[in-house]
């Protein structure tokens, strides 16, 4: 049977609840232990998916396209564990389950509450099958104890805490220790009062990982272990790392596994771990050989959050390149404001990146970026969105199609993109578009492409066809696929049935690619995405003509 291991924060939010679980995840599994992780997320909304990125982050998606909470990418991203929707849960789920239950009858007339109904849908998420080989299952529970939303969760893992076997349940409580500079103390108390509140709740920590930015003294660490009622051996100490993929390492050099292990009865029988690829992953981002910028020209920018995923897929292509990735943030509606402002902001960088994104806003400034990125020889990379905009860009720069857009911003006569996921071949062999605009639901999750033999794209990969992840609702209309490719920009990948257009490329330019998918959310840190290392290498190359 599978142990349990819950994480819990305090304090303040945002102290890393999410990184602590992927980098403990990764520790345990550089002992060769399988693991699975999952995240329970406090809020009332059914999913992210509809949540604006600029409060909520990036919407992960999994190849069985359920639309998640960021998190999941850090434990992908650690593990290298594909998620699935059995691994995020919400209260707005929660509650949409049990009130379709309730109407049914399900519960035969009982009055419906929060104990035991509520809580027994978050234990039965819990502990449903982690899969084969799975020895630890790490919950995330998302928010911060006294959260009034948080309250059913944390009911349910405490009865959990007894229902489950003796030594099959580990809990963690991630707080925060602030340093008073003025005093020049460390101060404990908001670490103690958070303990205190989870205590109140009939939840002990094992263990407890404290946030810090200097060193925790001796007499400071018994001092918590006292008033919080653990040994202090198990008070870790988390300070910032040189980066998030030391993260593993240098929780294991403070113990923080170990004392897992301890908890379980584990620790003396527990194989030591393997962290040779950490280290090399470690090294190579502190020990680059030069340094790349890409300009990242977006919409939701504000928030970097928005992109988290794609910001790890591009340091993951620094990785296999052994150079530093830099980041210009630019919001696209800044070249719509003032065009002078591209040749400023671009003529420097080595690589310009549009990603996804939703809504006209910012459109136009992208196009400009694509095209002072075909025109000045700059490696382009366009993600989703990003190669809308280069085909949009081609048909009305090159092709002359002077009209050309999308139907997300209105009504066209020269419909480029639009809701065109159901398509037929008419008598005159050409594409049309069934009934109008027609599959107004998201593309999401895992979609097969074939790749053009001698292609770019298809040397990239290195294999004919491809499996990638998708979240958008408008498609590249395949019937402009001759006037476009006559610009120079091919469609070298295709859906199996020849339909929707996947990848493009320009041959004529130094590094030009388009996909309409989502690469990032399958980059690991140490089987970085094969686009994002040859994007990367290309901008590496670029850095040094330049």
């Amino acid at each position: 049977m599978a142990r349990y291991i819950f994480i819990t924060g305090g304090v303040v939010s945002s102290l890393g609840k999410g990184l602590a679980s992927a980098a403990l995840g990764a520790l345990l599994q550089a002992r060769g232990y399988g693991v699975r992780l999952r995240k329970l997320d406090p809020y009332l909304n059914v999913d992210p998916g509809t949540m604006s990125p600029t409060q909520h982050g990036e919407v992960f998606v999994t190849d069985d396209g359920a639309e998640t909470d960021l998190d999941l990418g850090h434990y992908e991203r650690f593990t290298g564990v594909n998620a699935t929707r059995a691994d995020n849960i919400t209260t707005g789920q929660i509650y949409k389950t049990i009130i379709e239950k309730e109407r049914r009858g399900d519960y035969l007339g009982a009055t419906v509450q929060v104990i035991p109904h509520v809580t027994d849908e978050i234990k039965q998420f819990v502990l449903s099958d982690p899969g084969e080989g799975v020895d630890f299952v790490l919950v995330e529970i998302g928010g911060t104890v006294g959260d009034i939303e948080g309250l059913p969760f944390f009911e349910a893992i405490r009865q959990l805490g007894q229902e489950l076997p003796r030594g099959h349940a580990c809990f963690i409580h991630l707080t925060l220790l602030p340093y008073i500079k003025t005093a020049g103390e460390m101060k404990t108390k908001p670490t103690q009062h958070s303990v205190k509140e989870l205590r109140s709740i009939g939840i002990q920590p094992h263990i407890l990982l404290c946030r810090c930015e200097m060193p925790i003294p001796e007499g400071e660490r018994r001092k918590i272990g006292q008033f919080c009622n653990v040994r202090p051996s198990a008070v870790i100490q988390a300070m910032d790392s040189s980066n998030i993929y030391a993260v593993p390492l240098d929780y294991h050099r403070q113990g923080l596994d170990t004392e897992v292990l301890d908890v379980f009865g584990l620790s003396d029988t527990a194989p030591k771990p393997d962290l040779a690829r950490w280290e090399e992953i470690s090294h190579r981002l502190s020990h680059p050989d030069g340094e790349v910028n890409i300009a990242i020209v977006g919409k939701y920018t504000a928030l970097t959050d928005a992109y988290k995923s794609l910001i790890e897929a591009l340091i993951h292509g620094g990785v296999a390149n052994n150079v530093r990735v830099k980041f210009d943030w630019i919001e696209g509606e800044t070249f719509e404001k003032e065009e002078a402002l591209i040749g400023e902001r671009l003529t420097g960088v080595h690589g310009v990146l549009v990603p996804g994104a939703f809504g006209e806003r910012g459109s136009e400034g992208m196009i400009d970026a694509v095209r002072f990125a075909r025109e000045h020889a700059i490696p382009y990379f366009g993600v989703c969105f990003g190669m809308q905009m280069a085909m949009i860009e081609a048909a009305r720069n090159i092709a002359g199609i002077k009209a050309a857009s999308s139907t997300e911003f209105g009504p066209t006569s020269e419909p480029i993109v639009g809701l065109m996921t159901e398509w037929v071949r008419d008598n005159e062999k050409e594409f049309r578009s069934v009934g109008g605009e027609l599959g107004g639901t998201m593309r999401r999750g895992a979609y097969e492409a074939v790749l053009t033999p001698g292609s770019r794209v298809a040397e990239i990969y290195g294999t004919p066809t491809i499996s990638e992840r998708h979240r958008h609702r408008y498609e590249v209309n395949i019937a402009y696929r001759e006037a476009i490719e006559k610009t120079g920009l091919k469609f070298t990948g295709l859906s199996p049935d020849g339909v929707l257009p996947e990848l493009c490329e320009r041959q004529d330019h130094p590094w030009f690619v388009g996909v309409q998918f989502h690469p990032e959310l399958k980059s690991r840190p140490f089987d970085p995405h094969p686009l994002f290392a040859s994007f990367i290498g290309a901008a590496r190359d670029r850095s040094r003509l330049v």
